[in-house]
């Protein structure tokens, strides 16, 4: 540029008094005005805009902060720059100051995820992995410390500088806060409102250390492995079953597969198994008929009368601190294979001193796997 090329922009500058900024962007939060040596005439316009806010910073120092509105630049709205700059009967001359305007509009629909799988300890499935995503919505609420601490010199300061930052104190937040949560795995997905609500409680706080007001905070969706969903929807459909009919069903189910395998021996051990069972039923049908009428059948010689039926063991057990029981060992069993109960949980049965774990319960080791029968004798 020649001399008068700079000449012409000197002048061109030093007849503009209004400071203003007119923002046709979506994505600005801070926009420094430029001035020719960043020189203000005294007795110049400023206009703030809805939305909007400026500020004064000199040699590096925040000076004084304007909301909207129309401002005459004089040591009487500018006391913290005139005290900076030592003027204490008024200025004529230009004075050097840099002005950056700060969008304090909302910012919505913002994105965040967590980049890796948050590991968590669950007391029936042990580790598990979940992800997250939603979005969040933030404003400038003190655009002094946002300049001072986030911004610095840069003259067009954008969302996307920003967000990248923000996106990663709110995983880092949400993975501490679920962590902390200890729920059961299956109620992160149920309750993201009240999640949603938690988590931006402890955020908040850190998103105004810098100026930054944390408005919305949203978590559209917890995922699992596709695994861990069908073995919750398994658990969840026993652990409203009556335990005692789910184990009849099972029963009835396996008994009408194997009638139907006739020519195998499966059907033929079964049938012979329902002969039994049928017998047994006809033989207490005619024991209730012969009380009814005792003339029709002869009384039994002594020592003939059967003993009394054996009584069946009921277990009680303990899951989360909580007593659950009575319980057949059929339905104990149906507990462990669905991992409500492990080989470490308490159990008790009567004629027991104490609780014990069921791993040391002679008759339940079964369920463990691996038993073997010892050699026989002389062999």
């Amino acid at each position: 540029m020649d001399i008068f090329g700079k000449i012409k922009e000197k002048l061109t500058n030093e007849f503009i008094d209004i400071i203003e900024w007119l923002d046709y962007t979506d994505d600005t939060i801070a926009y420094r005005f430029e001035r020719y040596q960043n020189e203000i005439k005294n007795g110049a316009k400023l206009i703030v805009r809805e939305g909007q806010t400026a500020v004064f910073i000199n040699e590096g120092q925040l000076a004084d902060v304007f909301e909207p509105g129309t401002y005459d630049l004089t040591t009487q709205n500018l006391p913290i720059l005139a005290t900076l700059k030592g003027w204490k009967y008024g200025f004529n001359s230009p004075f050097k100051a840099e002005v950056y305007f700060v969008n304090t509009h909302l910012f919505t629909d913002e994105k965040w995820g967590t980049k890796s799988p948050i590991t968590l300890s669950d007391d029936r499935f042990g580790l598990v992995e979940i992800r997250a995503f939603g979005t969040y919505a933030f404003k400038i609420s003190d655009a002094g410390k946002f300049i001072k601490d986030i911004v610095g010199t840069d003259s067009n300061f954008t969302n996307f500088e920003i967000n990248e930052h923000l996106k990663s104190l709110i995983a880092t937040r949400f993975t501490n806060t679920v962590g902390q949560a200890n729920l059961p795995i299956e109620l992160y997905a149920a309750n993201t409102t009240e999640l949603s609500d938690t988590c931006r409680e402890v955020m908040s706080p850190e998103f105004e250390s810098v100026g930054i007001s944390l408005e919305k905070f949203y978590i559209e969706n917890v995922s699992m492995p596709e695994d861990l969903k069908k073995e919750i929807f398994e658990y969840s459909r026993i652990d409203k079953l009556d335990l005692d009919k789910l184990t009849k069903f099972k029963t009835a189910k396996a008994i009408e597969a194997a009638a139907q395998n006739e020519g195998g021996t499966a059907g033929a051990g079964m049938g012979m198994g329902m002969g039994f069972v049928l017998a047994q039923q006809m033989g207490g049908m005619m024991g209730g008929n012969s009380q009814a009428s005792p003339q029709q059948t002869a009384q039994p010689v002594g020592g003939s009368v059967p003993p009394p039926m054996p009584t069946q063991t009921l277990y009680y057990y303990a899951s989360n601190g909580v007593q659950h029981g009575p319980v057949t060992f059929e339905q104990m069993q149906s507990l462990f294979a669905s991992r409500a109960i492990n080989r470490d949980s308490l159990v008790w049965k009567q004629g027991m001193s104490a609780w014990t774990s069921l791993k040391e319960v002679e008759e339940l080791k079964s369920f463990l796997g691996g038993n073997t029968p010892p050699p026989l004798p002389g062999q």
